[in-house]
């Protein structure tokens, strides 16, 4: 059984129980103890990720009606989370031209594909991007990266029936930089980390070029072996991030977790395929999910956060009231952003349609939230008291402070009250009850 295996194995059976009590608990910890021992993480960090999950199941009541099951399922995947980096990598801009990326790897691991990959990404993010042969072992690599670069107007600097590879990783610097490349991908010869003189010549280069970064390519499918190549190579080199290949097979990359804990570096790309577009930037929380063989994980989770959304009991007075007042709706998106990414939040809600909506109309509601909050911070005190003074001088005054358009500060009027007349139908209620179900989380 493969540590991916293993820990689906474990949480399937954590499921099945009848109740979350202690025994099952901890029945789950030790199943994920065996699985992380199985990807070769050190027993320190075992233990420690152990240590965390125990005490935040001990510690953390269920909100009203979410399980128990779901907050341990919750504790254990976020905790996964952390380990491999917690956020989603970002692909920016890089801040020191030429910023150079030496990327080294075991061969036969995908290591040329994924220089080729990346460097075709960031140009689809508009980065001037060029990449150096220097795998001078095996010529087939200088005319891969021609064939699949070139055509996309990526120049390649590559020296036929070159043997020195650290001379042309340098000349191959200095020649992409004169053509006002920002970024410097340099593709190394396939190593085994046994191979000393290969490890000999990678540890050269590195002293010579002084990389911003080396990236080290791992295969998804080689499971726990990931663990000790990793080590290897970051005993020769500092690796400052992992690129995991091959995961369109059947292979949930298991081994990631060792080559992370192996390294201390994060996960930056995934390959998804063998198209050159086939490349994807790491989402842990989705990565984990695929991992725990539970592709629906995150609508439990953003069920839990939603459920943990505080209400005051002034709020929940003046909702009650129908008194709705502007700075309780932006201090609810607040609340509901905290909880993670507003996009995600709407995904999981029971409207029908709106979980279908392409992915960039959900990302403009997080957009028009942080505008929201810029326009309400921007307000006057006697604005955010009563938002229906605001004409044209004043929203052209509170756009400016705020850096978004007149029209921005219209619309939140606009939501506002509607907002606020919805609210008020909850009158029909009577007071204490709406107030104290306001307050249990269940209104």
């Amino acid at each position: 059984m493969n540590p991916a295996e293993a820990l689906r194995a474990a949480l399937s059976k954590f499921l099945g129980r009848p109740t979350a009590d202690r025994e099952a608990t901890e029945e789950l910890i030790r199943g994920i103890q065996r699985a992380l021992l199985l990807a070769d993480v050190k027993v320190e960090l075992v233990k420690e990720l152990s240590d965390r999950i125990r005490k935040r199941v001990e510690e953390e009541e269920p909100p009203p009606g979410i399980s128990r099951k779901d907050v341990v399922v919750r504790a254990v995947y976020e905790e996964l989370v952390r380990l491999l980096g917690a956020k989603r990598s970002e692909l920016e801009r890089p801040p020191t031209k030429p910023y150079v990326v030496m990327v080294v790897g075991i061969q036969g691991s995908g290591k040329t594909t994924t220089v080729a990959k990346v460097a075709n990404l960031l140009r689809t993010r508009g980065i001037k991007v060029g990449v150096v042969g220097a795998d001078t072992y095996r010529p087939a690599a200088l005319e891969q990266l021609r064939q699949l670069l070139v055509p996309r107007g990526i120049p390649v600097y590559g020296e036929e029936n070159g043997s020195d590879a650290v001379g042309i990783a340098v000349r191959g610097i200095s020649h992409l930089t004169s053509q006002g490349c920002e970024y410097i991908l340099i593709d190394t010869a396939g190593r085994h980390r046994d191979q000393e003189s290969l490890m000999r010549e990678m540890r050269e280069m590195a002293e010579r070029i002084r990389p911003h970064e080396i990236g080290l390519v791992i295969d998804g499918t080689i499971g726990q072996a990931a663990g000790p190549q990793a080590e290897a190579f970051h005993r020769a080199v500092p690796i400052g991030w992992i690129a995991v290949t091959k995961l369109d097979t059947s292979a949930k990359g298991g081994g990631a977790l060792s080559a992370v804990a192996a390294t201390g570096a994060s996960i930056r790309f995934i390959g998804t395929g063998e198209r050159i577009e086939d490349i994807e930037l790491f989402d842990p929380e989705s990565y984990v999910a695929r991992l725990l063989g539970m592709p629906d994980l995150r609508s439990v989770l953003e069920r839990v956060r939603l459920a943990e959304l505080k209400v005051t009991e002034q709020q929940a007075e003046r909702i009650a009231r129908g008194t709705f007042t502007l700075e309780d709706m932006i201090e609810q998106l607040r609340q509901v952003r905290k909880a993670g990414p507003l996009s995600r939040f709407l995904r999981s809600l029971p409207i029908p349609g709106l979980p279908s909506l392409p992915e960039e109309e959900l990302e403009k509601a997080e957009e028009l939230a942080k505008k929201f909050e810029a326009i309400y911070n921007s307000m006057t005190p006697e604005e955010r008291r009563n938002p229906t003074i605001i004409d044209g001088s004043r929203a052209r005054r509170i756009a400016r402070g705020a850096g978004v358009r007149e029209g921005d500060v219209k619309r939140l009027v606009k939501q506002y009250l509607e907002a606020r007349k919805l609210v008020k139908t909850m009158r029909r209620s009577r007071l204490p009850g709406v107030r104290r179900s306001l307050l249990e989380g269940k209104g």
